[in-house]
């Protein structure tokens, strides 16, 4: 069975960069803020590569929702070994208000129109740590997902897929077409290779809107307020447990 995949690539602020909050608190600071892909996003578009490169898939997508500079994202999965990218072109208010339903939505769009079997998504986006995206696109699809995947495995039509779990793993099969939503451990991502960056260059970039895919973009969520987590109080150094006892006693927590 050879599978089209869709895998999406989300344009986050690096992990490595300070978030700072906005002085008015309605977000945090991304101008002049390095951007890159999303880590888990990077897990879900190799393992779309490993399996074109074991002939199982024939076509890899790359899709992200943003503004122009996602792009730049999208450039980097198909250096990656995507075959071709699709920007959904969303700026401004409706960027700002975009959340992990309006994404699904999208997803969900693309996903039918470009008839695709199998939608690779990282299991959460490290700016807001929703973990929504994948479940929700799969409701939408009407498709089985295997969340948290650490091993996937094409079994005919069927796929097997290992899952991390809080007690450990889960093994299920589920039917095609699927989605998937990628865990740490599914694989170590590649870097992109000069070659294939100056290869990319001439891949294929398609623009679309989502009111060209009939995606409606309101939010129903409201944002009142982004705050930076409290400091971490100092601790402090007890001699006995009966002194543990007693402190833990004054401070109310026992």
């Amino acid at each position: 069975m050879a599978l089209r995949v869709l895998v999406g690539v989300k344009r986050v602020i690096d992990y490595a960069v300070k978030i700072r909050v906005k002085p008015d608190k309605t977000g945090v600071v991304t101008d002049g803020v390095k951007h890159s892909m999303n880590p888990f996003c990077e897990i879900a578009m190799e393992e779309a590569v490993r399996l074109k490169e074991k002939k199982l898939a024939k076509e890899i997508v790359a899709v992200s929702c943003g503004p122009q500079q996602c792009q730049e994202t999208i450039r980097t999965a198909l250096a990656m070994g995507a075959d071709r990218g699709i920007h959904v072109n969303v700026s401004g208010k409706e960027y700002e208000a975009m959340g992990p339903l309006q994404v699904s939505k999208i997803l969900a769009a693309l996903a039918k129109k470009e008839d695709v079997n199998l939608v690779i998504l990282g299991k959460q986006a490290i700016d807001d740590d929703c973990n929504e995206t994948g479940q929700m696109t799969a409701a939408l699809l009407d498709w089985p997902q295997g969340t948290f995947a650490s091993e996937i495995h094409l079994e005919g039509d069927k796929l097997k897929v290992v899952r991390e779990i809080d007690g450990g793993l889960e093994t299920i099969v589920i039917n095609m077409p699927a989605v998937i939503t990628a865990d740490l451990r599914l694989n170590e991502p590649r870097y992109a290779t000069l070659p294939n960056i100056m290869k990319a260059k001439k891949k294929k970039i398609d623009m679309v809107t989502p009111k060209d895919l009939g995606v409606d973009m309101a939010s129903r969520v409201e944002i009142l307020s982004v705050e930076d987590p409290p400091q971490r109080q100092a601790g402090i150094k007890v001699e006995t447990t009966e002194q543990l006892v007693a402190k833990l006693r004054e401070i109310g927590r026992i």
